[in-house]
């Protein structure tokens, strides 16, 4: 059976909730298509969260990575367009705080998504969840994994689609911070199952 890596983060700074570690946990073992999905929860660190990632594409050899991050303050799904081979930004779980790095320093500027975001952006508002596309990753956890994941992909020469989506906070993480809009966890598991089921579908 095919694989589809899913990642999601720890909880992080002010953010003692990650609902992406939720989710992921979720649909860890669900099929889709004739995908099976396997999870793993990276740790905030610029510098682990990398090595890690790589090794478990290394291990598990998946067909499709899709790594999904929190955006607190976003209300709605956000699939990224695009990577910047840049490091920057607050304090990671380990403190440490990057500035103006290289991911790769041999690398090019920018990767592209190889996950069909528009595709998956015109699914969720079909199916009442609202989306829209992002054009920026920031320069922190998230950015770094998706660059590295597509770095890795296009140096090693390998037939896998990756890219990253960004989601709201979850009700509770809400409750907690106080200032930052959310969804039900329900509808945040849903609306990424919903896309996992456009990126399998395309997925050849």
């Amino acid at each position: 059976m095919k694989k589809i890596l899913l990642t999601g983060f720890e909880p992080f700074l002010d953010y003692k909730i990650n609902p992406t570690m939720t989710v992921a946990k979720e649909l860890d073992g669900k099929t889709i298509e004739d995908y099976e999905i396997e999870s793993f929860i990276l740790p905030v660190d610029f510098n682990q969260s990398e090595k890690l990632i790589i090794e478990k594409m290394e291990q598990l050899k998946p067909d499709i990575v899709v790594s999904l991050g929190l955006a607190a303050g976003r209300f709605k799904i956000t699939p990224e367009r695009i990577a910047i081979n840049v490091k920057d930004g607050d304090r990671d779980n380990n403190g440490f705080a990057p500035l103006d790095q290289l991911i790769n320093s041999n690398g090019p500027d920018a990767y592209f998504s190889t996950l069909p975001v528009r595709s998956i952006i015109n699914n969720l508002i079909e199916n009442g969840f609202p989306a829209e596309m992002s054009n920026t990753a920031g320069t922190y956890l998230c950015n770094n994994i998706m660059y590295s994941v597509l770095d890795y992909i296009k140096v090693n020469d390998l037939r896998c689609k990756a890219g990253f989506i960004h989601m709201p906070a979850c009700h509770e993480l809400a409750i907690i911070h106080g200032k930052i809009p959310s969804w039900s966890q329900k509808d945040l598991i849903s609306a990424i199952e919903i896309s996992l089921e456009v990126i399998a579908k395309e997925g050849d």
